[in-house]
């Protein structure tokens, strides 16, 4: 009877701590953020910068002006066809092959990890305000390196996380990193980032509403 007993507290004990442990939030890195690498053929990787140059200049005149083509223009795109093809390459394959390369990097730069979605995580970073309430940031840009958006291009989409805190957190210093704790969620978002020299607008993949952001330690 005792055995009974004791086996019943600890089925109750297991289930009031479940709860409590699906609280504790999941410490990612950005490299978490990132989705499935997926495979690719890029032509353009093996090719040498001559080759390269004389794609780009072949798709500027016969692609990207072709209303502005003159005989001038079809003779000189006429002789880099004639030496691209002489060297074994397709300009028309490669052309096509450069729809696909852009359209993967561009996945690749702006897409979730959907395995992250929903989780309640804590992730380190550097906080850029968007907005501001009594010295206080209740709305930030989570970046992963110090000065990115502000001293370097900005990075790829979906390494920058939008977040939201209604209590706010008081901004002494930008280049101390804060963990930042909440519901991780798929959230496509363009904010307008000012800075010293003007304006840029910054393209985000991940949205938190912070249950908690802290100085990092």
């Amino acid at each position: 009877m005792k055995t009974l007993g004791l086996a019943f507290i600890a089925v109750w004990a297991f289930v009031f701590a479940q709860p409590a442990a699906a609280l504790e939030p999941l410490e990612i890195t950005w490299v978490d953020l990132l989705p499935e690498e997926r495979p690719y053929h890029d032509p353009f990787a093996e090719l040498e910068y001559s080759q390269i140059s004389d794609l780009a200049n072949l798709f500027r005149i016969e692609i990207l002006t072709p209303d502005e083509e003159n005989d001038t223009a079809r003779a000189r795109a006429s002789e880099i066809r004639e030496r691209l093809v002489s060297q074994g390459l397709d300009p028309d394959q490669l052309f096509k092959q450069r729809e696909i390369v852009m359209n993967q990097r561009r996945l690749a730069a702006t897409e979730s990890n959907p395995d992250l979605i929903g989780k309640i995580v804590r992730l380190p970073g550097y906080l850029l305000p968007l907005e501001m309430v009594e010295q206080k940031a209740v709305e930030f840009l989570l970046v992963p390196t110090v000065g990115a958006c502000i001293h370097t291009p900005p990075p790829p989409a979906n390494q920058m996380v939008l977040v939201r805190y209604d209590e706010g957190f008081e901004v002494n210093e930008l280049y101390k990193p804060v963990w930042v704790s909440g519901e991780m969620r798929a959230q496509s978002h363009s904010s307008a980032l000012h800075l010293v020299d003007g304006q840029a607008d910054i393209e985000t993949t991940y949205f938190v509403k912070a249950k908690s952001v802290d100085i990092y330690n």
